[in-house]
């Protein structure tokens, strides 16, 4: 890994001043915790002469019950989440992706926002320069080929983040601000099937906070595969929400990570309301995950071995879920 590169850095107070600063340089990037992008410009990935941070402005860093909305700011870090009372009652899946990422040091500095906006990896990206440069340049960084799929036009890098498959189980909207002004859009809305272009922000827009309008009585519970026990992105993970009444299911969702170039939630499930809940059920409902998970490869592990594991894992949280 090489030194990091000169930049300009930029600390601006409030919103308002961080898009003044972004409309200044069309290479700047913003920063918060930093834990992905100063990797990436270390290995020559991004090249950013001027950074915007973001840790200055005080309204990216609340969270706040109101009723039953939940509103998180997007400069929260993951370890103030993992740790919030509300957040771990009301919305469990969402507190435990957010304990999941990396390590401890890395999640008192990484924030919901990066993590939200995390750039898609692959096994043929997320190398040093020398080794891209003699392994032959991707789509995603100076090539014309994909490693993973040849014969394609398209880049299969996946997107890794925890907290958004916990999220979008809870029907969750992102705030964003840009030179247009502010919209909310469904988190879902916020990511595209391309591993290069993988989200749907205009130039210079940032997302400002994440709100979920009430939990609608579900219990919830994220899982993640991961090579090491800590530290490590997943290989494939799950986050799942079920409302249940004397063993029978009302309501469903699951959304996957880590399986697919944006992560997503699983369609079809609308078929389990009224289904009594037992061992059939489960496994019924980790054969419709394994369906829909569409791992490359990207990593190390295979893309049998991921769906076979996220089939699991969907099973023993339904499992799970159940007895709560």
């Amino acid at each position: 890994m090489e030194a990091l590169p000169e930049f300009e850095l930029h600390r601006p107070a409030t919103i308002a001043e961080a898009l003044a600063a972004l409309a200044g340089d069309k290479a700047a990037r913003l920063v918060a915790g930093g834990t992905d992008l100063i990797v990436n410009m270390r290995r020559g990935l991004v090249e950013a002469p001027h950074l915007v941070d973001l840790g200055g402005i005080a309204e990216l860093r609340k969270i706040a019950l109101n009723g039953a909305t939940l509103t998180i700011g997007t400069g929260v870090t993951l370890d103030r989440l993992a740790n919030d009372a509300a957040v771990a009652q009301g919305f469990p899946a969402i507190a435990q992706a957010a304990a999941a990422v990396a390590g401890s040091t890395h999640r008192h500095v990484a924030t919901v926002g990066g993590n939200l906006c995390l750039d898609t990896r692959c096994l043929f990206y997320n190398q040093s320069e020398w080794w891209r440069q003699s392994n032959q340049y991707c789509l995603k960084y100076r090539g014309d080929i994909c490693h993973v799929a040849p014969r394609g036009t398209q880049c299969f890098a996946v997107f890794s983040g925890d907290l958004a498959p916990a999220l979008l189980v809870h029907d969750a909207a992102v705030t964003i601000a840009g030179p247009a002004g502010m919209r909310e859009i469904p988190l879902a809305d916020l990511y595209r099937g391309d591993g290069i272009d993988y989200l749907t922000l205009a130039p210079k827009e940032i997302v400002t906070a994440v709100t979920i309008a009430g939990g609608g009585g579900l219990a919830s519970a994220y899982r993640k595969a991961r090579i090491r026990g800590a530290i490590d992105f997943p290989l494939a993970g799950i986050a799942v929400a079920l409302q249940i009444d004397d063993g029978v299911v009302r309501a469903l969702r699951a959304a996957l990570t880590a399986c697919d170039t944006k992560p997503f939630l699983v369609t079809g499930l609308e078929d389990f309301t009224g289904e009594t809940l037992n061992e059939d059920t489960a496994r019924a409902f980790g054969e419709a995950v394994q369906r829909q998970a569409r791992p490359m490869q990207t990593t190390t592990a295979t893309p049998w071995y991921r769906r076979r594991v996220v089939a699991r894992m969907a099973r023993r949280l339904l499992l799970d879920l159940a007895v709560r």
